[in-house]
C-alpha cells in the first residue's frame, strides 16, 4: 500500500467517524431540542467542514455510496474502492461506539432517539417506501457530487454545494426514515441499537448503492465526454490520457489538458467531497 493511499484511508476512517459522532450525535443528544431542521444542518455543516479539510487528502467520500459513484465514473480503481469501503464502515462503527459510550454512563446524557440515531421504517413509512426514498435521495446527492467535482465545475465551491445538498436531503428524509444516503452511517448505529434497526439495516445499505449507480447514469447522460474512442486508444498506447476523465464538458473555448491516468484518478478524489 502506497503512503498516499494509507493517508487517504486514515482520512476516510476519521471523516466517517466524525460524521457519525457529530451529525448523528446531534440527533442522539438533541433531536428534542434542535429538531429535524437542526439535525439536517448538523449533517450538512459537518460534511461541509470535512470536505474542505479532508478533500485534498482522500476526496472526503466518507460514504460507500459516494465511493461507488466515483468507482463507476472511473475516478478510482476497484482495489482503492474496496479499501475505502473498509475504512468507511470501520469509521462508522467507531463513531457509533463513541455515541454509545457517551449515552451509557456520563451523567444525564441520554439517547433522545431511542435507537442511537439509527435508520428504520414502519412508523411513518413502509419498507418499500423507505427503499424508494433512499434510492431517490442518494441519487440526488451523488449526482450533485459528481457534477460539481467535474473539471467544468466552478473551482472552490464543491464543498458548499455538497454540504447544502446533504442538508436538503435530510430535511426530506429525517421525518420519514431518519435519512441514510450513507451505508456506513447506517450500519454503525444499527449494530449498537440492535432490534429492528439491525434487522432492517440491509435496506439502508443496499438502497443508497442503487441510488449512486443511477446517479452515474444520469451524469453520463447529462455531460459530454471529451475523451473520444480514438483518444482512449491513443492514451492506452502512449500511457497519457487527454481530455476530461470525469466526463464533464469543459466551458466553451477551454481546451482539455493532458494528464496521466494516475493524476486523473487523484484529481477526481481530491476535488470531491
Amino acid at each position: 500500500m502506497s503512503p498516499a493511499l494509507a493517508r487517504s484511508l486514515a482520512a476516510e476512517f476519521l471523516g466517517t467517524a466524525l460524521l457519525v459522532f457529530l451529525a448523528v450525535g446531534a440527533a442522539v443528544g438533541g433531536i428534542k431540542t434542535v429538531g429535524a431542521v437542526g439535525v439536517a444542518f448538523a449533517f450538512g455543516l459537518v460534511l461541509l467542514a470535512l470536505a474542505y479539510a479532508l478533500g485534498p487528502i482522500s476526496g472526503c467520500h466518507i460514504n460507500p455510496a459516494v465511493t461507488l459513484g466515483v468507482l463507476l465514473a472511473k475516478g478510482m480503481t476497484a482495489t482503492e474502492a474496496v479499501y475505502y469501503w473498509v475504512a468507511q464502515f470501520a469509521g462508522g462503527i467507531a463513531g457509533a461506539a463513541l455515541l454509545k459510550l457517551m449515552t451509557s454512563g456520563f451523567g444525564g446524557v441520554t439517547d433522545q432517539t431511542g435507537a442511537l440515531g439509527s435508520n428504520n421504517w414502519g412508523t411513518n413509512i413502509t419498507g418499500g417506501g423507505a427503499f424508494v426514498l433512499e434510492v431517490l435521495l442518494t441519487f440526488v446527492f451523488v449526482a450533485v457530487i459528481l457534477l460539481v467535482t467535474g473539471r467544468s465545475a466552478t473551482p472552490g465551491f464543491a464543498g458548499l454545494a455538497i454540504g447544502l445538498t446533504l442538508t436538503a436531503v435530510h430535511l426530506v428524509g429525517i421525518p420519514l426514515d431518519g435519512t441514510s444516503v450513507n451505508p456506513a452511517r447506517s450500519l454503525g448505529p444499527a449494530l449498537f441499537a440492535g432490534g429492528d434497526s439491525l434487522a432492517h439495516v440491509w435496506l439502508f445499505v443496499l438502497a443508497p448503492l442503487v441510488g449512486a449507480a443511477l446517479a452515474v447514469l444520469l451524469v453520463r447522460a447529462l455531460t459530454v465526454p471529451l475523451v473520444t474512442e480514438e483518444a482512449a486508444r491513443t492514451a492506452e498506447a502512449t500511457g497519457v490520457a487527454t481530455g476530461d476523465p470525469t466526463g464533464a464538458q469543459l466551458p466553451a473555448g477551454e481546451q482539455p489538458v493532458q494528464v496521466s491516468p494516475e493524476e486523473a484518478r487523484h484529481d477526481q478524489r481530491a476535488s470531491s467531497r
